[in-house]
């Protein structure tokens, strides 16, 4: 998309427009008016190109194409594509007839706790997503919820929407995917965030999961970018910080109550991971 494109758009949706201040994203509140998981048949179209269109549309591809017109300009939507269309925009689409789209698509508007603050979702017009089931699974998780209006439905719904926007933001602004897959490992995980401050071994963690100590410790880096030691060093490391920032604890106190007996070794990680001093973190008395 070209720069003179991407001002022909009401709202910011480019990738050098996104405010530098993505904290702005924890103020909205969606308002859902429509979900769906859509097969595209031969003769689909979206036919008001000459109409502004006065809510969000975000669209994820997941098989074939469309082509869109948004405010005259085409741009192709293919598999692992998401198209997030800001309010106040024109638009159009059709299907490829030789390659049919599949996709998911919620159509929302927005309003900003702070009612001086823009109601924005800082994503380009068209982020490559890729292929990715957990997106999917919250998408029918979504889907389902919503058709079935269940008592506090939409409360669930407003939470799988946020966590849908943490998926896509997280992978479009930060090239990144917190998302672990692997049961096996989502297993330990849980056990590390309940036992941090125990004995955890390599070997002990292994034997878990039923496998050799060299595949694991594989299979635990290619899951979480990190090895299985460098996890529960920064978990524990993160407590320990959520620890003396709650004002009751002093640092010897909050390193020995998550697993570390060498007080230097806490402050080293500490310092490395954290990027300042443990004492830092602890409120300061006031009065007199």
């Amino acid at each position: 998309m070209t720069r003179k494109n991407k001002k022909q758009l009401h709202s910011p949706p480019a990738t050098d427009t996104i405010p530098l201040n993505i904290e702005i994203i924890d103020q909205i509140i969606p308002d859902i008016g429509y979900t769906v998981y859509r097969e595209c048949t031969p003769d689909w179209k979206i036919k008001d190109k000459q109409k502004i269109y006065d809510g969000w549309d975000m669209t994820y591809a997941v098989k074939g194409v469309a082509c869109y017109s948004i405010n005259g300009v085409p741009h192709e939507l293919k598999a692992g594509d998401l198209l997030c269309l800001p309010p106040g925009n024109k638009r159009a689409a059709k299907t490829s007839e030789d390659n049919l789209m599949h996709c998911f698509a919620v159509n929302f508007k927005l309003k900003n706790h702070d009612i001086n603050q823009p109601a924005v979702i800082p994503l380009p017009l068209i982020s490559h997503i890729g292929i990715r089931e957990d997106i999917m699974q919250i998408f029918h998780d979504l889907i389902f919820t919503w058709i079935n209006h269940q008592p506090l439905y939409k409360v669930k719904v407003h939470g799988l929407f946020m966590l849908l926007l943490h998926r896509f933001m997280e992978t479009a602004i930060y090239a990144t995917n917190s998302t672990v897959n692997d049961t096996r490992i989502r297993k330990v995980l849980r056990h590390i965030s309940s036992h941090f401050s125990d004995k955890i071994t390599v070997k002990n963690m292994a034997s878990l999961c039923n496998l050799n100590t060299v595949y694991f410790g594989t299979l635990f880096k290619q899951e979480t970018g990190m090895s299985m030691l460098q996890y529960l060093t920064k978990t524990r490391i993160k407590y320990a910080e959520n620890l003396l920032r709650s004002g009751g604890f002093r640092v010897h106190e909050a390193a020995e109550r998550c697993g570390f007996s060498d007080i230097n070794h806490f402050y080293r990680h500490f310092k490395h991971i954290c990027g300042f001093a443990p004492s830092d973190c602890i409120p300061k008395k006031t009065g007199v």
